[in-house]
């Protein structure tokens, strides 16, 4: 089967010339279609459509991806490295954005959470990880694993803000990501996702500016399965290297980190941006080489390049990503096998 790259359109091919067996793929629709929730799911292999399956969401709405944009925020990072606009992941933050570093004990978002001295240590590979321990006292840059938010919108500002893009002072007038997002990956994609920001409800002191403003994106199921098959050829997309193949190699693997504040589940199973199979933490009965774009509301992109395998929840139905290793994964992963 030949591999494919959509244009405007998404080829389609029946499971059965996509390599599956047919009664082992309805096992996944039936187990689906008898959970009580809504849910789209989108399967790709060599680049075209398999199966998508629509309940209760239309396949034309757009919904927020929450999390699952942190893997998209690693291609930004990458890229700003790639064009000089950032030295380097080892790079200190506070040298491209100072401002991450005015947020006094009053006008942090929390109790007990403002920038301490130890913060203006921190590197983009620290916050693009969620290792940076940004306003987390008791946590050192790259030393314990902590998933968090504020991070990655110091990682936003400080990339959109090395191209001009963001203003502490005016944030709902400035750019942000957008216009990079759109010159790197949604043109090149002829993808048509949208955008939105969103705060936590937040005490009034609270130095939004400096740490708000998550920079969202929001798109259809076919719409993130053109970055899982993006990923799944480690940033090529046709004859372009729209992302660098050895940042997304390195991106998608574990990182080694002294502490995890997270289930135990998932130690060692993030990387840059990334969720990570490569321990077997996440899914055990799943392929090493899987990793995954995940988000709140069940948005969930997993990629397998060893099966050439993308599959897209938006929402999805599952309680957690283990949940996942164990029911529709294995059913689609199971399909393909002989």
């Amino acid at each position: 089967m030949k591999i494919h790259f959509p244009g405007q359109l998404w080829s389609t091919v029946s499971p059965e010339d996509a390599g599956f067996r047919t009664e082992k793929l309805h096992k996944a629709q039936w187990w689906l279609e008898n959970q009580d929730t809504n849910y789209r799911l989108v399967i790709v292999r060599k680049g075209s459509v398999v199966a998508e399956w629509n309940r209760g969401i239309s396949r034309e709405q757009q919904l927020e991806l929450a999390s699952a944009t942190k893997s998209v925020y690693s291609c930004a990072l990458a890229l700003a490295i790639e064009e000089g606009n950032i030295a380097s992941a080892d790079s200190q933050v506070d040298e491209y954005y100072p401002e991450m570093m005015d947020v006094p004990a009053h006008a942090g978002p929390k109790p007990g959470r403002y920038v301490f001295g130890k913060d203006r240590a921190i590197t983009f590979r620290q916050l693009i990880s969620n290792t940076s321990g940004y306003m987390k006292p008791d946590e050192m840059p790259g030393q314990v694993f902590h998933y968090q938010t504020y991070g990655m919108n110091i990682l936003s500002h400080a990339i959109a803000r090395s191209y001009g893009l963001w203003d502490v002072n005016n944030p709902e007038g400035s750019p942000g990501l957008s216009p990079l997002l759109d010159r790197w990956l949604r043109d090149p994609l002829n993808a048509s996702w949208g955008y939105y920001t969103y705060n936590f409800a937040l005490q009034p002191n609270a130095r939004l500016g400096v740490f708000g403003y998550f920079d969202g994106i929001q798109a259809t199921a076919l719409d993130m399965a053109r970055l899982g098959w993006l990923w799944r050829h480690y940033g090529r997309w046709g004859e372009q290297q729209l992302v660098p193949e050895a940042w997304l190699r390195e991106a998608t693997s574990a990182v080694e980190v002294p502490q995890y504040v997270v289930d135990a589940r998932f130690h060692d199973a993030y990387g840059l941006g990334f969720w990570s199979n490569d321990h077997g933490a996440i899914w055990p009965d799943l392929p090493r080489d899987a990793f995954a774009a995940s988000g709140a509301g069940c948005q969930h992109i997993w990629v397998c390049p060893s099966l050439d395998l993308v599959v897209v929840q938006s929402p999805g139905i599952y309680a957690n990503q283990s949940e996942l290793g164990e029911t529709l994964l294995r059913f689609v992963v199971e399909a393909l096998q002989e």
